[in-house]
């Protein structure tokens, strides 16, 4: 924020210039200067979190009696706006700060007071938006509280949506056989339908991973206050905070059973990152499969043809490059990094605090955004739009020796192997050569090395003695 004029704040270490359009006070202000470090700022999801904790904690004092309902009015109504996004740029400070979030809290109660002494009376940022309450619960609760949103309102649907495009593309292909690979050599056939079923069920199972989690994310550390025996708070202000918000959110969150492992630890936190890590991992694979699939055009695999969004190259014209796919891989890179850092901050629970609170916060959410945008896109730009190059996949399967597989019950494994190498050598499709090898009829060997039925799985054909 760009200012030349200044008004004078106070608080317990003494006075300090502080912009005169900013809503902050002192304390936030000294984290400006103690913190210039990264230029990273904690997430919208973050910031709206430490907002609702403030709207329910000012609505759950005045029901406890401890607050004046002029001054909790304000206070909601002020909350409110944050948490609407409609003063974001009041939240300048950098993730890297003190380990507590002590700082953003503070920012948090310095706008927020500021805000609701507009309404008239006077409104102090510690004792009345911060009543009941210390940055050591408030932090641990927002992480909670906005992973639970985030997971709600943006990635599970964004799964949902991924997992649908794969499915009815999965139906639109389904009967289509191709060569299947293992090692990234040619191995058995399988249909397009059951390799983009694998897709499918990986960000189902994803999905079910994040909901697995919520029963321990939905519990909240509010009500702990310094060091989780609930000092200053209201016995009841836990349960009541909790109550407004899910009066607010719609989703039952719940005080946590043990304030001590809820503040000096974030092993939930590591768990839904271990989840979201598993996902970027799945994405992955997803993504590679669709860019080795889609090599080529004349020199790859070319089995599918992914959209063609943009030109591929300042130099070569007319090379279209699986830029979606590309994008999607970054993506899980980068989830897959945030979570080793959400690891080693998971460990910094030294005693009654983990000191790690604020980067956990912003690599967490990072992650739940961006998984939540790559999978609409790798959905409706990729996987809803590839063609199937149906010529090159049959052409494939006719030559591929591997499918003496299945005359393994018949003629044996030896005799098998030797058919397939002479298939590699000669380059001879292997339904030729296993009718000058063995004295099945050709009708059984159609039979036996129909690509087709060989998705089926089982045994075909009889066995021989020697099998």
């Amino acid at each position: 924020m760009s200012s030349t004029s200044f008004r004078i704040e106070r608080d317990s270490m003494g006075e300090l210039q502080v912009p005169a359009e900013a809503l902050w006070g002192a304390q936030t202000q000294r984290a400006v200067q103690n913190f210039p470090i990264s230029g990273w700022t904690l997430p919208r999801g973050f910031i709206r979190a430490v907002a609702l904790i403030k709207q329910a904690a000012a609505a759950a004092n005045a029901r406890l009696g401890l607050l004046e309902p002029g001054t909790a009015t304000a206070i909601e109504a002020a909350a409110a706006q944050v948490a609407r996004g409609e003063h974001d740029a009041q939240f300048p400070l950098d993730v890297f700060q003190t380990g507590s979030g002590t700082s953003t809290n503070m920012n948090a109660n310095e706008v927020i007071a500021h805000l609701a002494a507009r309404a008239g009376g006077k409104v102090h940022p510690n004792d009345h938006v911060n009543m009941g309450q210390s940055s050591n619960d408030v932090i641990p609760t927002a992480i909670h509280l906005g992973a639970a949103l985030m997971l709600r309102e943006q990635l599970l649907p964004a799964l949902a949506r991924l997992a649908a495009a794969i499915g009815a593309k999965e139906r639109e292909v389904g009967d289509i056989v191709k060569t299947g690979r293992t090692h990234l050599m040619d191995a058995m056939p399988v249909t397009l339908g059951q390799e983009l079923s694998g897709w499918r069920t990986q960000i189902e199972h994803g999905a079910a991973r994040l909901r697995a989690v919520e029963p321990r994310l939905l519990r909240l550390a509010q009500g702990g206050t310094a060091v989780g025996t609930g000092i200053n708070a209201h016995p009841q202000f836990g349960a009541a905070v909790c109550e407004q918000l899910e009066r607010l959110t719609g989703i039952g969150f719940q005080p946590c059973g043990n304030y001590f492992e809820a503040m000096s630890t974030q092993d939930t936190a590591v768990e839904l990152s271990g989840a979201l890590k598993v996902i970027a991992v799945s994405l992955m694979k997803i993504a590679n499969d669709l860019r080795w699939m889609n090599s080529g055009p004349l020199a790859g695999l070319a089995e599918i043809a992914l959209p063609a969004l943009q030109p591929g190259s300042s130099i070569m014209p007319g090379k279209v490059n699986p830029v979606i796919p590309e994008a999607t891989a970054m993506v899980a890179a980068q989830v897959i990094g945030h979570d080793a850092t959400i690891t080693i901050a998971g460990q910094a629970g030294n005693f009654q605090l983990n000191v790690m609170l604020p980067v956990i916060a912003y690599n967490l959410l990072e992650s739940i955004r961006l998984l939540a945008n790559v999978a609409p896109v790798l959905a409706e730009r990729a996987i809803a739009g590839f063609s199937v190059n149906r010529a090159r996949l049959a052409e494939a399967l006719d030559r591929n020796p591997i499918l003496v597989t299945a005359l393994n019950p018949v003629i044996g494994y030896e005799q098998g192997a030797a058919i397939a190498k002479r298939a590699y050598a000669e380059g001879k499709p292997i339904k030729e050569l296993a009718a000058q090898m063995t004295e099945l009829p050709r009708a059984q060997l159609d039979e036996l090395l129909d690509p087709a039925e060989l998705t089926r799985g089982g045994i075909k054909g009889g066995t021989s003695a020697g099998g």
